[in-house]
């Protein structure tokens, strides 16, 4: 993205007057989801303001937490003090990983298609943060279950984004019992949607023939 890109991104954005993701209007977030879910080909995303929230989602989602040990291939250091503050175990024994990686940057998001097909874990965690709009993170993934556990915790724990409003608990199953504010914001969202966007898209071709 270039400075007129950002410049456009963030007048959108500001003038719309829609700057939380608690906001019912907002359109940010749900655009980002879309593309996302689209370019990983997984039925569901949830949008985070950080790896560790994605990393916390992705155990939480799968019923993963104090007590249990996982498998996670090729996790660095801080990765794994982050579970192990959890509460969970990191092991060396076989099995299918807890969940697959992808670290995105402006060198390779255009192959963010290419790589979540090669993921097999029943969740993928997709790390924005390397397209430089802060830390940022989705969890992806097919299972309505997993997404539902997933977006409960990123909001305090307590009713998800689109339930907060009428605070009607439908499925006391699903509350965590702890509370984290994992939300990203819509200007963090836009620009990720638009360097996303930009990675995928065909370079020009200038200069006469």
């Amino acid at each position: 993205m270039d400075l007129f890109d950002n410049a456009t991104v963030l007048a959108r954005v500001l003038t719309s007057g829609v700057v939380m993701s608690i906001e019912k209007s907002d359109r940010e977030l749900p655009g980002l989801e879309r593309l996302l879910t689209k370019q990983t080909g997984r039925a569901k995303a949830v949008l985070l303001n950080s790896r560790t929230g994605a990393v916390h989602a992705a155990l939480a989602g799968q019923g993963i937490g104090h007590g249990d040990s996982i498998r996670l291939p090729g996790a660095d250091a801080a990765t794994e003090a982050f579970v192990n503050w959890l509460g969970v175990t990191v092991t060396a024994q076989e099995g299918p990983a807890a969940y697959d990686h992808i670290a995105v940057d402006h060198s390779h998001a255009h192959r963010l298609a290419e790589l979540a097909a090669e993921a097999t874990a029943p969740v993928l965690v997709v790390d924005l943060t390397g397209l430089g709009f802060g830390p940022a993170a989705a969890v992806l993934t097919d299972d309505e279950r997993i997404w539902a556990r997933a977006e409960r915790l990123k909001i305090f724990g307590a009713y998800d984004l689109r339930t907060m409003w009428t605070q009607d608990e439908a499925d006391a199953s699903l509350v965590p019992g702890v509370q984290f504010n994992y939300r990203l914001s819509p200007l963090v969202a836009a620009c990720l949607r638009m360097a996303l966007t930009h990675a995928t898209r065909p370079a020009a071709v200038s200069g006469a023939h």
